[in-house]
Formats: C-alpha cells, structure tokens, sequence
C-alpha cells in the first residue's frame, strides 16, 4: 500500500516539458485570443509572455494559436503592440 509519503506533491512539474503533455484547452475562459495577421510585426511579444506556449513560431515566424493549449487569459493580447495602433491580437468571446 501507498503512503502518503510516496505520492508525489500537487502543482508540481517533475519533469522538463511535461506541460506540453497535458492538453488544458478545454477549459478556456470565455474569450479565445485571434490573431490578425497583416496588424503583425513579428515581435514575438505574444510568444515571449504567454504562459501556456499556446503561440506557435516557424522559422523566427508567428503562426497561429495552438488552442488545445491557450487558456484565454488574455496576456497576449495586452502585450501585443500591433501595427499603427492596430493590435495584431484581439480577444473573441469562445463560440462552442
């Protein structure tokens, strides 16, 4: 029998990028980021801060949102400076 000695603790990674093995998606929050490329200027602002690595870069390229992954949390939006006061990230209500 298993003591509570050997479970291992809640919350805790215990191993490198393991978080990319737990789809999280599913849960969002009412709103789902949307990316408009042509307000894009390519500084991966969105990529740096978002905490769920639910922004995807090809070759030094934003692509698109990996949305098994994004939460909604909104970061990205309100990082991304966007193109002539255009941002190149608005949040959408979640269509289901």
């Amino acid at each position: 029998m298993i003591g509570w000695k050997d479970i291992p603790p809640g919350m805790v990674i215990l191993e490198p990028g393991s978080a990319l093995k737990i789809k999280t998606g599913s849960w969002r929050a009412a709103y789902r980021p949307k990316w408009i490329e042509e307000n894009c200027i390519q500084c991966l602002l969105c990529w740096l801060y978002c905490p769920d690595n639910a922004v995807k870069v090809k070759d030094g390229k934003r692509e698109d949102f990996d949305y098994d992954y994004c939460k909604g949390c909104g970061i990205c939006a309100l990082e991304c400076p966007g193109k002539k006061g255009n941002k190149a990230i608005v949040m959408e209500e979640e269509v289901k």
